[in-house]
Order: C-alpha cells, then sequence, then structure tokens
C-alpha cells in the first residue's frame, strides 16, 4: 500500500504542477495584451502577494461565516482521541482543534493549516455516521490541514478571479479602441481576442479539476492514516445516498450525466469508494479489535453555543 501512494502521491503532484502551469498561462493571455511582458509580472506579483496573505488568515474567520462553536475535549472525549492519534501519524505537532456546526447537512471542513487550523463537522454527520466511519472522514481532513490544500484553492481561485477581471480588462479596452478599429488605423487580432474571452472558462475547469484532483490525494491519504479504507468508502457511501437525492429530484436519476462532473469540485463518489475498496481488498481483512459490543455512545456530550462573528474575530485560539 505504501509503494501505491508514493506513487499516487507522485502522480498526483505533476497533475497539480500542470494544472497550475496551464492556469498560469491562461492568467498571463490577458496582462500580455494589455501590458506586454510588465503586466504579465505585475499580474503574477499579485498572485504570490495574494496568496502569503491568504495562508495568514486566521482560521477564525472561516469560522465567524459558518456559526460554529468551539468543540472542547471534555465535550467530545472520543473524537479528541482519535484526532490525536491521525495528527500524531500526520506528523502534525499542533493540538488538534475540533469545531461543531449546529446543521443537519452531512459535512466536515478543514479550515486553515497545519500551524492554525482545525476541522469542523455538523451535527448531521455526527449523527449519521458511526465512529470508525467518522474517524476516516476526520482522517480525510487532516490530510488538507497536512498539506495546505486550502491555501493551494485559495490561490487557484485567485487566479481565476485575476483571469476574469483580466478578460473584462480587454473587453473595455477593445471598446475604447473600437472607432480606431472601425477606421482601419488598428487590426484587431481576433485569435488573440478569441483566447482571452475563453480563458475565464478554461481557468474555472482547471480549478475544479485541481479541487477533484487534490479529493482523490486526501483520499489515499486518510487510508494511510487511519489503516482502514474501507471505513472511509462506507462512510462515502452513505453520504452519497443521503445528499445524492437532488439528483433524482433533478436529473431523475442518481447518475451524473457525463458533462456534469466536470463542473464540480469533488469527483465521482462511486471512483473514490472504488478506489478505496480496491485499497482495502490489497491490504487485507481487519484484524478484530477484540473489544465488546456496546450500545453507540454519543461522540458529543456537550453541545456548545453557535458563535457569531464578533466571537470569532475577537479569540485568538
Amino acid at each position: 500500500m505504501r509503494s501505491r501512494l508514493t506513487a499516487q502521491r507522485l502522480h498526483n503532484t505533476c497533475q497539480h504542477l500542470l494544472i497550475l502551469a496551464g492556469m498560469s498561462i491562461l492568467l498571463a493571455m490577458p496582462a500580455w495584451l494589455l501590458a506586454g511582458p510588465v503586466g504579465v509580472l505585475w499580474v503574477f506579483g499579485l498572485v504570490m502577494l495574494t496568496l502569503y496573505l491568504g495562508g495568514r488568515i486566521p482560521a477564525r474567520l472561516v469560522l465567524a461565516r459558518s456559526g460554529a462553536g468551539a468543540l472542547h475535549r471534555h465535550q467530545a472525549p472520543q473524537l479528541y482521541r482519535v484526532m490525536e492519534l491521525l495528527y500524531r501519524r500526520a506528523g502534525i505537532s499542533q493540538p488538534p482543534w475540533l469545531f461543531y456546526v449546529p446543521s443537519a447537512d452531512l459535512n466536515a471542513f478543514a479550515v486553515g493549516d497545519a500551524r492554525d487550523g482545525g476541522i469542523a463537522i455538523t451535527e448531521g454527520l455526527l449523527h449519521s455516521l458511526p465512529l470508525r466511519q467518522l474517524a476516516g472522514v476526520l482522517a480525510h481532513e487532516v490530510s488538507h490541514l497536512r498539506h495546505g490544500d486550502t491555501r493551494v484553492m485559495s490561490m487557484a481561485a485567485t487566479m481565476t478571479r485575476l483571469t476574469v477581471w483580466g478578460a473584462m480588462l480587454v473587453q473595455l479596452a477593445l471598446i475604447a479602441l473600437l472607432p480606431m478599429v472601425m477606421a482601419g488605423e488598428i487590426r484587431m487580432p481576433w485569435l488573440e481576442l478569441l483566447a482571452v474571452g475563453l480563458a475565464p472558462l478554461a481557468s474555472s475547469l482547471l480549478q475544479l479539476a485541481l479541487s477533484r484532483n487534490r479529493e482523490f490525494t486526501a483520499d489515499l491519504e486518510a487510508a494511510a492514516l487511519t489503516r482502514d479504507p474501507k471505513a472511509l468508502a462506507e462512510a462515502l457511501s452513505l453520504l452519497e445516498r443521503r445528499n445524492g437525492i437532488w439528483l433524482t429530484t433533478l436529473f431523475g436519476r442518481r447518475q451524473l450525466p457525463g458533462w456534469l462532473r466536470y463542473l464540480q469540485t469533488h469527483p465521482p463518489t462511486g471512483e473514490r469508494i472504488q478506489r478505496l475498496m480496491a485499497l482495502a481488498e490489497r491490504q487485507g481483512p481487519r484484524p478484530p479489535s477484540g473489544r465488546p459490543y456496546r450500545p453507540r455512545e454519543p461522540l458529543v456530550e456537550a453541545r456548545p453555543e453557535r458563535r457569531g462573528h464578533r466571537y470569532w474575530l475577537g479569540r485568538r485560539r
């Protein structure tokens, strides 16, 4: 499993670099038309500045928007024991930090990075998954923290926004130069304008592809952290059954149309489950835990209060 994980990491890293290179080229096109090489240097300088500042945005600013509450150790001791094990295996030295989101949605998400961040879990997810499957979901989010995926996706989103703004500026410049074009004083660069017009769409598609690729990587990392890929596969199967109802309502079926997968931030759940189950088969059956069966105990013994902007913005940790 370790050799396969290493090969998959190398493959995904190459894909990440190619996608980011493609987004860089798309971003450079409108900047080149507007200001030549100087415009390209200015735009990439702005991207690097945004990346630097984005990596230092405290996690509490994200939590202020979700209405989350801090979930302390005495409120969820089982979850914190799982998180401590995952952090130790992931090589994260910071103590774990969990947040509780009072929402019926089945969701968990990472905020910040390994230095200043944590994982938020919704009420719906805590009610729906047993501890073993929840550990797989938490490991997936720990992988996002470990590799700074929020920072990478923030950079990709910034590049897409700048590409959109650059294309709009090119269109405004074209409108300003239209009298000179009609008078025949300058030539209209039709091919370049067509490429700039399509650049925002192409950049958005590459941004979505980068997100899907990093989700595949996080799945493999989670399987390595928990050493139980089947647990995450079972959790994804349950989430797909619960969250896939909208597909039946919208398309009359649960199977996604082929073209729609390119507009999603996550890969098709079936493909993710298939990869994880293949890892589970190569790993072999799990040894019995030897623990006696116990009725399911609540994972959160005391729900924290929903916190608003004022609480999180004034908080340091």
